[in-house]
């Protein structure tokens, strides 16, 4: 199977540079979990789709507080592009607006 391309938005890559530098490496995982396998990550913790959201996914980074989350779209599965919507903390996460 062909590999996944995976972006960040441009607010996403904002919070990524603000990661602690071990939340960053976890993310850097997943994403290279994404591109080689997609975005279906059952391996990952409280993995999961939004509710009420079509193709949106997210996931834990770590346990314990804060807890971080990373929120993704399949914005073409065709073309298999995945967007990185939020990166962050899970107290921090709206996602009801992440879309």
């Amino acid at each position: 199977m062909d590999t996944w391309t995976v972006k960040f938005t441009g607010k996403a890559r904002k919070q990524k540079d603000k990661l602690p530098p071990a939340i960053s490496s976890v993310l850097d995982l997943l994403y290279g979990e994404m591109e080689a396998d997609g975005p279906e990550r059952g391996n990952w913790p409280h993995y999961g789709r939004i509710v009420g959201k079509k193709d949106v996914y997210h996931c834990h980074l770590n346990k314990g507080k804060p807890r971080y989350v990373a929120v993704w779209k399949v914005m073409d599965r065709d073309i298999q592009l995945i967007e990185v919507r939020y990166v962050g903390t899970h107290e921090n996460a709206d996602y009801r607006r992440i879309d």
